[in-house]
């Protein structure tokens, strides 16, 4: 499973945004705390730049984020306006709008838009430290505006469905990136809406000792499991899964 450094914007003297006594830097390290136990609850291997509130550099982000050994960088903060109220509703930044982590972003917008925020986009940014010097897809999260109080009310009122809005961009994009090895069969155990459902099927395959993954192909999440050249494999396969109560289905891909 592709794991995920997460990363709580500012720390430490910098605070970041303020507003009406409330720190950006806060909200960012709440937020990542919470969307890092949904993942680690899925199965998503997780670390993380900072736990606590201590300051680093957005070069030393970047460094924890490279040295980590994760598959994917996610920066959270909140944005700012430059008069109270001027503007409302999410977006997430990347170095370029291209591959998984554009998916990913776009994955996340979709998710806190159905929460209740306005979707501002997907938005390029190349000046940004800890989009162009990690080495790994990198996002950076706005979670709205601080100096908003629509913003700020939906972020305190309904901070639990944000947090797993948030898991669930993430993981809706690390399934569709799970994409098989060389073979061409595979058996198919399960077809899910919710990935973590998906999640929970495929942990239970595994604790049984069969290999597998979750396959996305919208707007469904196959649990499938092993990897074989031949029919005849699968079909073996496919048997031992039956005796164990499996619906199955053998796939070719």
């Amino acid at each position: 499973m592709p794991g995920v450094i997460l990363d709580a914007g500012h720390g430490g003297y910098d605070n970041g945004a303020q507003f009406n006594g409330r720190r950006e830097k806060d909200d960012n390290l709440r937020l990542t705390l919470a969307v890092g136990e949904i993942l680690s609850r899925n199965g998503i291997p997780v670390s993380y730049t900072r736990q606590s509130d201590i300051y680093q550099s957005p070069s030393e982000k970047a460094r924890i984020g490279n040295a980590s050994g994760a598959d994917y960088f996610i920066s959270f903060h909140r944005n700012s306006s430059p008069n109270v109220n001027q503007y409302s509703g999410v977006e997430t930044l990347v170095f370029d709008n291209n591959g998984v982590k554009a998916e990913m972003a776009r994955n996340v917008n979709a998710q806190l838009a159905d929460v209740g925020f306005q979707d501002l986009g997907v938005k390029e940014r190349t000046n940004l430290t800890v989009l162009k010097r990690t080495n790994i897809p990198a996002i950076l999260i706005e979670a709205g505006f601080l100096n908003s109080n629509q913003d700020n009310q939906m972020f305190d009122e309904r901070f639990d469905d944000i947090a797993q809005a948030i898991a669930d961009g993430i993981m809706e994009t690390i399934g569709s990136g799970q994409q098989a090895l060389s073979g061409i069969y595979r058996v198919q155990v399960g077809l899910y809406r919710n990935f973590s459902n998906a999640q929970y099927a495929l942990n239970e395959a595994l604790a049984q000792g069969f290999d597998g993954d979750i396959i996305y192909e919208a707007p469904f999440y196959a649990v499938q499991l092993g990897e074989f050249n031949t029919l005849d494999e699968a079909v073996n396969l496919e048997n031992q899964l039956k005796q164990k109560g499996y619906d199955t289905l053998v796939v070719k891909k």
